[in-house]
């Protein structure tokens, strides 16, 4: 829990849905749609039922001191609602049920159940917010779809249940792999998580705060979009994963350092052959990785992070232990650069990494 963060707090370029939304409020009004109305009959269908319990009410009803339930709450990355105010429903009561089960499968420590209900909460948050764009966005372009109450209300009714299997396939999906990466690497032994040596990349879009401030919303969407299309192709192909995208920044892990030099030449090379996308950059680094709760923190995750801020447009940088694991591959070539003192780490020695010439 004490593991120094990954990368310094950074700000997702907020892509605000604000036209779109107003496109639908417009469309909306102009059928005469009563949207109070509207909101009450949709929160019924994603909450299972009306808002009915105050925050005691579903503590007792779920068998969970109030203290426990509340922490759960904030957890979820949910503001504290007033202790008279009926905000709960039965799904709330069956979602404690389930925190319940969980312990008793033993899940029993309750700071190891906060932090994957923080987990839940930020993924979730993040997931939801997309999907409501989408939603927002298609509905704008099909006003037929706001003819009615009952045309909204069908629209949730069958998009709801489908993204949620979709969700719970992905999930299903990602977590089989994950057993599996495990299993490669210990041999079948299960034992406690320990820091593996692994390598770490990070790859950025050059210039991207220039371009926020020339681009529309729209732009900067699709320019997003397509960054985060490219990354996970080339990622997923070249056996790593993606931890997480941070607007305009990819933070992937690869078990071998080839494979790792391979996704990071991949990806400038496919962002020059693409003119929707600016030229990047990338930092790789090679050593203990403590992975937590599907994040990563160590210094290695730290090298990788201050080699990429100091790479320039288009050229990968990495340090001394990926280098030392490439020396022998004839697949690259690494020139040395002057040592650079950078945050944390007092001269840092990176090395270029471009293939070898043919």
């Amino acid at each position: 829990m004490a593991a120094e963060p990954s990368i310094e707090p950074s700000i997702e370029p907020s892509i605000d849905s604000s036209s779109e939304s107003t496109d639908v409020v417009e469309a909306a009004q102009a059928t005469g749609l009563d949207i109070p109305a509207l909101l009450d009959r949709v929160e019924d269908v994603l909450l299972g039922g009306p808002r009915k319990f105050t925050a005691d009410e579903v503590a007792a009803a779920a068998d969970q001191p109030r203290d426990k339930t509340r922490a759960l709450w904030r957890a979820l990355g949910f503001a504290t609602v007033d202790d008279g105010a009926a905000v709960f429903t039965d799904c709330d009561v069956e979602a404690l049920g389930w925190v319940r089960e969980l312990q008793a499968c033993g899940f029993e420590d309750d700071a190891l159940v906060a932090a994957m209900t923080r987990l839940f909460g930020q993924t979730f948050s993040r997931l939801a917010s997309w999907q409501g764009q989408l939603l927002i966005e298609m509905m704008a372009k099909r006003p037929d779809l706001l003819e009615s109450e009952d045309s909204v209300i069908e629209v949730i009714e069958r998009v709801g249940p489908l993204l949620e299997r979709l969700q719970n396939y992905a999930w299903r999906r990602q977590l089989a792999a994950y057993l599996a990466r495990v299993a490669a690497r210990t041999g079948g032994v299960v034992a406690e998580p320990s820091p593996a040596r692994q390598a770490i990349g990070f790859v950025d879009m050059s210039g991207f705060t220039s371009l926020t401030r020339k681009a529309t919303e729209a732009e900067l969407r699709d320019l997003l979009e397509r960054f985060e299309t490219v990354a996970n192709d080339v990622v997923g192909q070249g056996g790593g994963r993606i931890v997480k995208t941070i607007g305009d920044e990819v933070l992937f892990q690869v078990d071998e350092p080839a494979a790792a030099a391979e996704i990071a030449l991949q990806l400038l090379e496919a962002a020059a052959e693409d003119p929707r996308l600016p030229e990047l950059r990338a930092g790789l680094a090679y050593g203990p990785v403590v992975s937590r709760l599907g994040d990563v923190y160590g210094s290695t995750v730290n090298i990788a992070s201050r080699l990429t801020s100091i790479a320039r447009p288009g050229t990968v940088l990495v340090d001394r232990e990926l280098h030392d694991a490439l020396a022998d591959d004839a697949r690259f070539r690494m020139k040395s650069r002057r040592p650079e003192s950078v945050r944390g780490f007092q001269h840092l020695h990176p090395w270029r990494l471009r293939r070898a010439e043919r």
